[in-house]
């Protein structure tokens, strides 16, 4: 191959391999939030329609046991904290990938993009001046 072609297969798997990248990213956040929405209904379940048992049975790996509710709970709660925290870190990192990609095709940066929700004390804040 001459130089020219060269260029253009290496710019070409550089921008395949980032929007492959960008891909896995969105497909591993997706499962995730799969796992967190059953969690919360596993929460919503253990927590009214089986209020008055002191045991649930659980299913961990290959096995099924009965743990005691409000540790089964505590359990689960811990695993949606995890998730949340996984998430999040992935929707950040996504943000610089899609960026990283977009600079690669030469598109220009997506405007409004990086935008943060506000934090409590920033809406409490802002909820003050709004009342004055």
């Amino acid at each position: 191959m001459d130089a020219s072609a060269e260029r253009v297969l290496e710019y070409l798997t550089e921008v395949e391999e980032a929007a492959e990248d960008v891909l896995s990213d969105k497909q591993q956040i997706v499962d995730l939030d799969k796992r967190r929405n059953s969690n919360r209904e596993a929460l919503n379940a253990l927590r009214k329609h089986m209020s008055g048992e002191d045991k649930a049975k659980v299913c961990l790996g290959n096995m099924i046991i009965r743990f005691p509710k409000d540790k089964t709970i505590q359990m689960i709660e811990r695993d949606q904290e995890q998730l949340d925290k996984e998430i999040c870190d992935l929707r950040n990192r996504l943000k610089d990938k899609v960026n990283r990609l977009q600079e690669l095709q030469g598109k220009p940066e997506l405007e409004g993009y990086n935008l943060c929700p506000l934090s409590n004390e920033e809406m409490k804040a802002i909820s003050s001046i709004l009342r004055t």
